[in-house]
């Protein structure tokens, strides 16, 4: 088959790889444009162009499909099936229409959980115990297109949303070859989704960062968890403002008025939550490098009392 194919981020670099790697032609390319790094010195292009450009394959950054012309070149590339992963943009109907085989993508959530840009890191904000990628055919609305074949993988304790985006990028670039597969052979299934089931996971954003020491300890740690690496839990301690990376449960706790500081252990420092409490094992100090707290707490002694 020849195919577009259309993505940005890592998850996405991994299934165009993995389309590389089958007997399909992918004839075109498309991903956002490359953004400024350090107030705009350098240009960094995406990780699917990356890709795109060490094998060769043509590629397009248009800033919409809005343009006549945009659409006309795609439309050239004459694609029997066009494949988007965390593309970033929403497709028209008159993209959606062009290919002969439809359009197709792969969503990392367990469809129709979890829609929209941030599934991954929602599905460890929301202490879930399992998540998975869906292969859909892709219609006008957000991810509501019917359901051709999913994966599922449980949830580890302690795994960031980071972590998981690498299971999930190796799981989905497995999908998309048996998704290809089956669509070629001409058995690929289509399964509605039922949208009394849908729940959203939206774009994330700095406000979800402060920690409130107030909710349980098991939240803490999924909002930890979740938004690393961005945009990173944060607490404020002993008057400096810390970005939180990695937390355990700490469960040698008395009942303690939620954000005192429990004590520095050789793992890290414990704080009391609304219930129970969690050990801070790896933090960020304004300035400075991640690195273990009871390291940095050594070197930075720390009064026991409830942070500002």
């Amino acid at each position: 088959m020849r195919l577009v194919f259309m993505g940005t981020p890592a998850f996405a670099a991994s299934c165009l790889a993995a389309v590389l790697e089958t007997k399909h032609e992918v004839v075109g390319v498309y991903t956002k444009p490359d953004t400024p790094k350090n107030s705009g010195m350098k240009m960094i292009p995406s990780e699917v162009k990356v890709v795109a450009q060490a094998h060769g394959i043509p590629v397009y950054q248009p800033t919409s499909f809005r343009d006549d012309e945009v659409c006309e070149t795609l439309k050239a590339l004459a694609p029997d099936l066009i494949v988007a992963v965390a593309y970033g943009k929403i497709l028209p109907q008159r993209v959606l229409d062009i290919p002969s085989l439809g359009c197709i993508n792969i969503h990392g959530s367990i469809l129709p959980a979890l829609r929209g840009s941030a599934p991954v890191q929602w599905a460890v904000l929301q202490d879930l115990p399992e998540t998975g990628v869906t292969a859909m055919y892709l219609n006008a609305g957000m991810d509501e297109g019917d359901i051709i074949d999913l994966r599922t993988t449980p949830i580890g304790e302690y795994e960031t949303a980071g972590e998981l985006m690498d299971r999930l990028a190796s799981l989905g670039a497995a999908l998309l070859q048996d998704t290809l597969a089956a669509i070629e052979a001409g058995t690929a299934s289509r399964t509605p989704q039922d949208p009394a089931l849908a729940s959203y996971a939206p774009m994330l954003t700095k406000e979800l960062s402060p920690i409130d020491w107030n909710r349980p300890a098991r939240a803490i740690l999924a909002q930890i968890r979740g938004l690393n690496p961005w945009p990173a839990a944060t607490a404020r301690l002993g008057g400096t403002e810390f970005k939180i990376w990695e937390a355990r449960a700490y469960p040698e706790l008395s009942d303690t008025t939620p954000g005192t500081l429990i004590g520095l252990t050789k793992k890290g420092l414990a704080v009391a939550c609304g219930d129970g409490a969690i050990l801070i094992t790896k933090l960020q100090a304004p300035g400075g490098k991640a690195m273990p707290a009871a390291d940095y707490f050594r070197g930075h002694p720390l009064q026991m009392e409830k942070p500002e």
